[in-house]
């Protein structure tokens, strides 16, 4: 299976996906750990794939999304974005909502935690 098939595959199964550098539980790079963190606190239930693990999925998210950096969250299949998109998403509300829309869990009393810490 080529990369872009196992892309396509894990982001069609999964509700959420995190493409990131390192794991949910233990993330490599300060970006994936921000990102990862925001999840975790929400207790969004994701999918984690640690690209340092497979150079050809590291290449192709990148060029399955043609965005050019890594974390990238992925919800019901679609792109979201990367740690400053997904940040600004979640301080500003728009993060709950796309889950909402998308019927994803999530616990409203930490996103709003969140909000209040970054206000």
């Amino acid at each position: 299976m080529s990369a872009q098939d196992q892309i396509r595959e894990t982001i069609s199964t999964n509700d959420v996906v995190l493409f990131m550098k390192g794991t949910k539980m233990m993330p490599q790079c300060g970006f994936s750990s921000r990102v990862a963190g925001i999840l975790n606190y929400m207790g969004v239930e994701f999918a984690d794939v640690n690209v340092l693990a497979d150079p050809e999925i590291r290449q192709g998210i990148k060029d399955f999304s043609e965005w050019p950096t890594i974390p990238q969250l992925y919800v019901k299949g679609e792109f979201v974005g990367g740690c400053d998109i997904v940040t600004e998403m979640t301080i500003s509300g728009e993060l709950d909502q796309l889950f909402e829309t998308n019927g994803v869990a999530f616990n409203k009393e930490a996103a709003d935690k969140i909000r209040e810490a970054n206000a």
